[in-house]
């Protein structure tokens, strides 16, 4: 398996439940492509240095987990349509 993290900008609209929510749905989406959740570090509401998308600030959520290679473009794919996700990024890490 090859160790990933996820970077993911929610919409700053959301409300505590909400947010939790989406990071719930986020984690079952890499279960679900047979990935194992390593960490979840929530950073909280930050301000960009540019608006996006009619947005200046939003919910940063970084996910640590481990997957095979290629089953997350699924992932990706769905992170793409969600309405609540401002911004993401998918890198794999290097072999500590």
């Amino acid at each position: 398996m090859r160790a990933y993290e996820l970077m993911v900008i929610y919409a700053p609209n959301l409300d505590e439940e909400g947010l939790e929510a989406q990071i719930d749905r986020t984690k079952e989406l890499i279960v679900n492509i047979g990935g194992e959740i390593e960490k979840v570090d929530t950073w909280g509401k930050r301000r960009f240095a540019y608006e996006i998308n009619d947005n200046t600030e939003g919910f940063y959520v970084v996910i640590d987990f481990k997957a095979e290679g290629g089953t997350t473009s699924e992932v990706e794919r769905i992170l793409k349509i969600t309405d609540e996700v401002v911004r993401y990024l998918l890198v794999r890490r290097n072999k500590e």
